[in-house]
C-alpha cells in the first residue's frame, strides 16, 4: 500500500534566524501626552474646522475694522445703505448689490438715488456708520470682556476649588458653603447692582461675570483634587516633605490642566451671550460703543426694513458660539483618556 504522506527531505528546513538586535525595537514612536492629544484632535473634523473659523475671525476682530477704509464717525447722508461689495456687485445671487425690497416688494436703488460712488461692504446703520467696521470692533470687545472674564475666573475657580477639596474638613465644609450662596444670586441682579455702583461699561459687565462665573470652575477643580490628592506620587511628595501648596500647584495642577482647559472653552461661548444678552437688554454697553449685542439690538429695531443690520451680527455671534462648542467637545475628547481609541 502507497503511503499517502509524502516525504519531505530534512535539507528543506532551517531554523530561523532571530536578530537579537530588533527584540527591543519600538515600532511605533512615543508620543507624550499633549502629542496624543493633538493626534487626537486632527482626527475630529469638527474641532479642526473650527480651529480654523476661530481663527479667521479672530484674525478680522484684529485687523477688519481698517480693511474697508471707513471710519466709524456719523454720516448722515450715507444713513440705511444696504450691503454693497462692487467686485460681486453684478451676482444676482449674492446679497451685496446695493439694492433693498421694501414691503411692497419693489426694488430700492439708495446708492444710485444719492448719487454716492463708495461701497459699504456691510451697509451703513440709521447714523451712516459702517457696519463692517462696527462689526469687527464689536466682535473684539465681545472677545476681550469674555477672554478677560473667562481668565479670572480661571484664577480665582482653580485656586479656590485646589485648596477646598485638598485640605477637606472643616475648611472644605465652610469653603462649599459659600460658593452655594453666591450660586443661588442669579448674575442679572449682581449687573443690576454693580450697574447702579458703576457705570454701564466693560468693568462693570467684567465684574458681573467674574463674581458668580468661577463658581463651576471651582466645583470641577475641587473634583479632581478629591480624586488625585491621596494617588502615590502626592503622597510620595508629602513624604518626602514638599509643602501643601507645592503639591497642590506643582503636583496636583499639571494633571489637572486637560479638565481647566476643556471648561475653559465652555465658559468662553456663556460669557459672550452673556455681555450679548446684557447689551440687548440695554443693561451692558453703551453708545458710541459696540458690541455683538449691541449690534444685535440696533438691527432687531429696524429688522423689517433693514433686515442686514440683525442678519450679520447674528451669523457672527452663532459661529462664535458654536465653534467655541465644537472645540471644547473636541478638547474634551482628546484629553480624556478614557475617550481614546
Amino acid at each position: 500500500m502507497v503511503n499517502p504522506i509524502k516525504r519531505i527531505p530534512k535539507e528543506m528546513f532551517e531554523p530561523k534566524r532571530v536578530d537579537e538586535s530588533l527584540a527591543e525595537k519600538i515600532e511605533k514612536p512615543s508620543l507624550s501626552f499633549w502629542q496624543d492629544a493633538w493626534l487626537r484632535v486632527k482626527k475630529n473634523k469638527a474641532a479642526i474646522v473650527s480651529v480654523v473659523v476661530l481663527t479667521l475671525l479672530i484674525i478680522m476682530a484684529l485687523i477688519g475694522p481698517y480693511l474697508s477704509g471707513h471710519t466709524v464717525q456719523q454720516n448722515v447722508e450715507h444713513a440705511n445703505l444696504p450691503p454693497r461689495i462692487a467686485a460681486v456687485a453684478d451676482v444676482s445671487w449674492l446679497p451685496f448689490d446695493g439694492t433693498l425690497k421694501n414691503r411692497d416688494g419693489a426694488i430700492l436703488t439708495p446708492y444710485e438715488d444719492r448719487q454716492i460712488t463708495e461701497s459699504y461692504w456691510f451697509g451703513t446703520d440709521s447714523l451712516g456708520r459702517d457696519l463692517f467696521t462696527r462689526l469687527w470692533l464689536g466682535v473684539r470687545i465681545s472677545l476681550f470682556i469674555a477672554f478677560l472674564a473667562t481668565a479670572i475666573d480661571m484664577v480665582i475657580g482653580v485656586s479656590y476649588g485646589a485648596i477646598s477639596g485638598y485640605f477637606g474638613g472643616r475648611v472644605d465644609n465652610i469653603m462649599q458653603r459659600i460658593i452655594e450662596i453666591l450660586s443661588g444670586i442669579p448674575n442679572l441682579v449682581i449687573v443690576i447692582l454693580l450697574i447702579l455702583i458703576l457705570e454701564p461699561g466693560i468693568l462693570a459687565i467684567t465684574l458681573a461675570l467674574a463674581l458668580t462665573g468661577w463658581v463651576t470652575m471651582a466645583r470641577v477643580v475641587r473634583g479632581q483634587v478629591l480624586k488625585l490628592k491621596n494617588q502615590e506620587f502626592a503622597l510620595a511628595s508629602k513624604t518626602l516633605g514638599a509643602t501643601d501648596y507645592r503639591i497642590i500647584f506643582k503636583h496636583l495642577m499639571p494633571n489637572m490642566v486637560g479638565v481647566i482647559i476643556v471648561n475653559m472653552m465652555f465658559t468662553i461661548p456663556s460669557a459672550i451671550f452673556f455681555e450679548a444678552f446684557l447689551s440687548f437688554i440695554g443693561l451692558g454697553l453703551k453708545p458710541p460703543n459696540a458690541s455683538l449685542g449691541t449690534l444685535i439690538e440696533d438691527g432687531f429695531r429696524v429688522m423689517l426694513l433693514y433686515p442686514y443690520m440683525l442678519i450679520i451680527p447674528s451669523i457672527v455671534i452663532s459661529l462664535l458660539m458654536v465653534t467655541f462648542n465644537l472645540l471644547g467637545d473636541g478638547l474634551r475628547d482628546a484629553l480624556d483618556p478614557k475617550m481614546r481609541d
